[in-house]
């Protein structure tokens, strides 16, 4: 057998003196312990099974070896073909990374934002989605929202587009759908990037396309919280611009560069190039594991039952919903516009119940039910205001947001609840907004 190619993290194959890619094999008892973690329990039954269990992993490691790579090897490369086949994207479009900031990061750096740079986001948001153009010293220019869905408002977009301009950022909120064509049409006017943020919307489709496909980048989350994960983190960087592929696949891991080496040594650092005359150091490590990527593909093979699942439970909460007196529930979607339903949104009209969602907040928490409007406006955050954001005249140029946020809408949890629970959650809304109109 001859020695197979090195790279510097080892696994050099069969020779006399390998050099073995992992340093410390996992053995035995630290097996047990994951297993331990993943299916835990407790009493005589459990305790049975999990000596059952260590009986039968004893003799397993009699007969079996450990593996040769523990990060960025075939699992890995495995799982970004899965992704471009469930996307419907070209082969190689997708890369897996540590997490959906590190993709977002991969998209910035594309368009080349820096001082002074304007990129325009929706107003509420998570603060990975503007981490890093706040950290170079952006201008971040907030779009306001639209007032059913809580996504980004292409009308507002249109109006706070400049020759600054570099990057527009849609966030698919909850996993609905972002009104992609308008925002796409603007894009193509003004020759702006854009990165769909696609957090919770791994699986949406707007007409006929899977979220995060649409725009010239797409980046997803796998985080623990979200409809399926990799063992608690990870993400996915999709580029529908090719000649970037190659580029962001180097920068994933610092611009080690395999292809061309210098001399006496085993590879290069080769500068990434993005867009027009944009050339960057890449200064990330955003290698994922082999476990992680097994992971991933374990829940990605499961996961039309988990839309499903999640879209029944939806429906059950509109279903009971619709027709209340003030009470807006959330938007199924329909041939053209397919959630994830990562989140249910409840909204409220103040007028009608007789008061705002802070009430109806604190009534159902009262009842039990968890609720959480997502997301906190970014402009109010001190990151933002310590940049030299001024968050009373930004709220003026998003009234939608500020209404919204402050007096309709929360979300709550849907998946994995039992009948029972959803019951529950369903009767206490209906419930609580019936105490709000009689002023109770």
């Amino acid at each position: 057998m001859g020695k197979e190619t090195s790279d510097f993290r080892y696994n050099t194959g069969a020779t006399k003196v390998p050099w073995a890619a992992v340093g410390e094999n996992y053995n035995l008892q630290d097996t047990m312990e994951f297993v331990k973690f993943l299916m835990g329990g407790k009493g005589k039954e459990y305790n049975a099974a999990l000596k059952e269990v260590g009986t039968a992993l004893a003799n397993l490691s009699k007969v079996s070896t450990p593996p040769g790579k523990l990060s960025m090897g075939d699992k890995v490369a495995e799982v970004e073909k899965m992704i471009d086949k469930y996307l419907g994207v070209e082969e190689g479009s997708s890369l897996f990374v540590s997490n959906c900031t590190a993709a977002l990061e991969l998209g910035y750096r594309y368009a080349g934002i820096g001082p002074g740079d304007e990129v325009i986001v929706p107003s509420n948001t998570f603060i990975a989605t503007v981490a890093y153009p706040l950290s170079v010293g952006a201008k971040l220019v907030f779009a306001d929202v639209d007032p059913v869905t809580v996504n980004i408002d292409p009308k507002d977009i249109a109006k706070k587009i400049t020759k600054k301009t570099k990057i527009i950022v849609p966030v698919h909120i909850g996993g609905y759908p972002c009104d992609m064509d308008a925002i796409m049409k603007l894009a193509r006017k003004h020759d702006i990037v854009v990165m769909e943020d696609a957090a919770h919307g791994f699986g949406g489709e707007y007409k006929g396309r899977k979220l995060g496909t649409i725009g010239h980048f797409g980046c997803f989350s796998f985080h623990e919280v979200k409809n399926c994960t990799s063992l608690g983190e990870g993400g996915v960087f999709v580029s529908n611009v090719k000649a970037y592929r190659g580029e962001a696949r180097r920068a994933r891991f610092l611009g080690v560069d395999f292809s061309s080496k210098i001399k006496n040594w085993l590879y290069n650092i080769s500068l990434i190039k993005g867009k027009g005359d944009v050339v960057y150091q890449a200064s990330n490590n955003a290698s994922v594991t082999e476990i992680q990527a097994i992971a991933l593909m374990q829940q990605v093979k499961r996961y039309g039952r988990i839309l499903a699942e999640r879209k029944r439970e939806a429906t059950y909460m509109t279903k009971r919903l619709s027709g209340v007196p003030g009470i807006l529930p959330q938007d199924l979607g329909n041939a053209d516009m397919k959630p994830t339903f990562h989140l249910y949104q409840l909204q409220i009209d103040p007028k009608i119940v007789g008061g705002d969602v802070q009430t109806l907040k604190a009534k159902l928490e009262e009842k039990g039910v968890t609720n959480i409007p997502h997301f906190g406006p970014i402009y109010r955050f001190a990151a933002s205001i310590g940049r030299g954001f001024d968050e009373k005249k930004i709220a003026k140029t998003c009234p939608v947001t500020e209404y919204v946020f402050d007096k309709c809408y929360t979300h709550l949890p849907i998946y994995g609840l039992t009948k029972d629970q959803l019951k529950f959650m369903a009767d206490a809304i209906i419930e609580s907004v019936a105490e709000m109109r009689a002023g109770k």
